[in-house]
Formats: structure tokens, sequence, C-alpha cells
């Protein structure tokens, strides 16, 4: 149903779009437009302070209201802190930060409390309350900040920010409930990526440990108790350094324009750890003035050694280079290279105790190449569990890159809808 419902008003979004290029083109303006202090607006329109369609209110302690089973959430600019029986406000509202997060405004339609430190609204009853968070969203809010340290916002600054309004209230509804439509959708993708990423949690806990066998391998086979605790009996734990070579990136002598060119892929922690595969960054080296002794092949497994990004963990989709915050494992032929991927990705806590509790954390490639890897003695199971999990990584990035085009339209969709220059009624 919900499905349904964004189709038919993406569909509108996008007809919409195409009618008003064309009479762009034209030089005539669709529907009627007319200019304002915030650009071209429907000639049916207003433009009105905010202000004139709600008043900002003011949070307060909680201390005398709170508990501990209560029903309604009590909130702050972080979110949820506390909760109560007694509601500070029980109609839909828009809130927003007046001190420390002030720009991330929310919806809430059920009674709440908020703090000191988070305004919320009362929203004339001819205007939809949803439509107003909808604006609010395509507010810059840092751009109203009035401190120089923590920022914060004054209700009067608020209540002054000129913005334009459908006149008539069911078209600031049926705008808001379009952009509320693909919301719905939007989210229920995020429940399904987390959910697969769980479930594929639990697979690689299963898998790489033998917990779990796949069929054709391990049949008739015990367990035993190694290092690592119960793995199967045809297994073995491996050293890392014993089934592949590790080498360490290094950083360009100067890191001006006179290094980059169009050569050669330069890989940093940043550009690990979103996707297995790694497969293209904004960084690409001249071969002048760099040390070409440091080239990773393609299949080399990066991995993040010091600093705050320990962890981080990618594929090398073709011959690249790294900074000196990367080791590099290039495993030998008897070790499939995804299977030795996905198992220092299950080993990464294991793996960051090494580092301990100093200023800039730090595992040595020493330390990195004792780690130890349940290995399974045939390569032919190795890489059934790598295939496996290399399905749920391919399902995951599929459901990921639908929920950011979900996402690209709704932004599209909002700039459209919220000014006007797309109609949905």
């Amino acid at each position: 149903m919900v499905m349904v419902k964004v189709k038919e008003a993406r569909a509108r979004y996008l007809t919409n779009v195409n009618e008003e290029q064309t009479a762009s083109e034209k030089n005539v303006s669709p529907g009627g437009y007319m200019s304002t202090e915030v650009g071209m607006v429907p000639n049916d329109w207003s433009v009105k302070p905010i202000g004139g369609v709600l008043s900002i209110r003011h949070g307060r302690s909680q201390k005398e209201i709170v508990c501990i089973d209560g029903i309604y959430p009590v909130l702050g600019t972080g979110g949820e802190i506390d909760r109560t029986n007694i509601p500070l406000y029980s109609k839909p509202s828009v809130l927003i930060g007046r001190k420390g997060t002030i720009n991330k405004p929310r919806f809430i339609d059920t009674p709440f409390w908020t703090v000191d430190t988070l305004f919320y609204s009362e929203i004339n009853v001819v205007n939809d309350a949803k439509f107003i968070f909808y604006k609010f969203c395509l507010i810059d809010w840092m751009s109203y900040n009035e401190a120089s340290g923590v920022p914060s916002l004054n209700a009067s600054t608020i209540e002054n920010i000129p913005l334009s309004f459908p006149i008539n209230k069911s078209e600031q509804t049926a705008i808001a409930k379009a952009l509320s439509d693909i919301d719905t959708l939007i989210i229920s993708l995020e429940k399904l990526i987390t959910k697969k990423q769980a479930i594929k949690t639990t697979t690689m806990q299963q898998l790489l440990t033998g917990k779990k066998r796949l069929l054709g391998f391990g049949e008739g086979k015990g367990y035993k108790q190694t290092e690592l605790g119960e793995i199967p009996e045809d297994w073995t734990c491996v050293k890392l350094v014993d089934m592949a070579e590790l080498g360490t990136g290094n950083t360009p002598p100067t890191m001006d324009s006179s290094n980059y060119g169009s050569d050669y892929l330069f890989v940093s922690p940043s550009d690990l750890g979103w996707h297995k595969w790694v497969k293209d960054t904004d960084k690409k080296l001249s071969l002048k003035g760099f040390n070409l002794s440091r080239k990773f092949p393609a299949n080399s497994i990066l991995f993040t050694c010091i600093g705050s990004t320990i962890g981080k963990i990618g594929i090398a989709s073709f011959e690249l280079t790294s900074n000196q915050q990367i080791n590099a494992v290039f495993p030998n032929g008897s070790c499939n290279s995804e299977y030795i991927y996905y198992s220092l990705d299950y080993a990464v806590p294991r793996i960051k105790i090494l580092a301990g509790n100093q200023a800039v954390p730090i595992i040595n490639k020493t330390e990195f190449g004792e780690t130890l890897i349940p290995l399974p003695k045939i390569n032919a199971e190795q890489t059934a569990i790598a295939n496996v999990l290399s399905v749920m990584d391919s399902e995951i990035d599929l459901l990921e890159n639908r929920l950011n085009k979900t996402q690209q339209i709704k932004q599209g969709m909002m700039q459209e809808l919220l000014t006007g220059r797309t109609r949905l009624i």
C-alpha cells in the first residue's frame, strides 16, 4: 500500500516537473507565480513569518514530573531522556532545539514533555502541523545560530523567519501526505537493512567458527578445543602471517597538488568500511615522486590498524596504494581472499583489544600478523562460506542503493512540493 502511494506521488511529482520545464521553455509561468522575499511562489500561496502560523514555546524542567514507568516521553535535543505521566503538550507539534542540536527539527503527534533546551510549537488549527515540520526541514538552522559556543536559537528569531504556505490547509495536507508516504518507505527500508545486517552477523558467527557447516562439508566430523574455542576437528587455527603476506602503506612525501593526478588510486581509512569492495575514491596520485614498491595488488585486504578507525576493512578491486594507517593482507594460494576478509571483519573486536588504551591506538604489523583465524583445511569450504556471505552483502548493497535513491527522490520532492514549484492539487 505504501509503495503504491509513493509511486503515485512520485508520478505526479515527475509529471508536474516535466510540465513546468515545458512551460519554462515557453517563458510562461505555470499556474501563475509571484515574486516574493522567499523567491517565486504560486499566486494562491502566501508568505508570512513562522510566527503567523505557530507560537514557539519553551520546555520546562522535568524534575517534578519524572516517572520511571511513565507513558509519555520527556524529550531533550538528543531524544528521549525520561518518562512522565504528565504531558506538557498534547497536540501535534514541531520541535526544534533551543540549545545544542538546533538543526534537527522533529514532528510529534502524541502527548509529550520537553525540557528547557528544546522548543515545542503550538500550531494554528488552520495549518497542517506535518507540512510545517517539512518546511522546517528545509531551513538552514545553523545560519540562525546566535552563540559563538554551544549553538543556540531564540524564539523570536524563529518566529520572524519568512516562509511560503498554501492558503488552503487541504493542499498543505496533501503535500505532507506525499512526503509522509515516502518517509514510511524509507523507514521500512532502513528496518529491512538492519534486519538483513543482523542476520548476516549471526550467519558469520555460525559459519566462520564452524558451528554450522554447509552442505557437503564436515559430515560425520566432530569438534575440538582450540585457543579460539571449539572448532571443527577438520579445521585449524592459523596465524594471519602464516596464510598471507602483510604490507603497510605510506604517505606521499608532500600532500600538495604536485602529487595528485589521475594515475593511481590512493586509499585512506575514510574510504574503508562502507562496502566490501574498494572501487574508487576522489583521491588519485600521480606516479611522480611516489614509492611504487608500496603497490597493493587486486584482492588485497585492507585493514586500518592506527587511530580511532581501527578495524575498518575492505578488499581492493584493483591495484592501489594507501597511507601508513592501513595494513594490507596478500593471501597465499591456499587461502580464499574473501574468506580471510570476512574472518578479519568478524575478528575486529578481538583485534581492537591489542591496541590497548593508548592516546593514539595502534596495532603494529607483528601483532596484527599474530591474529588467529579458524580455517577450513579445504579451500572449497572457504570459498563456499565466502559465497554465502557475499550473497548477503549483495542483498544489503541493493537495499542500501534503493534507500539512497529513495532519499534522493524525497529531497527532490521536498524542494518541488514545499516551494510550490510542483503542485499536487
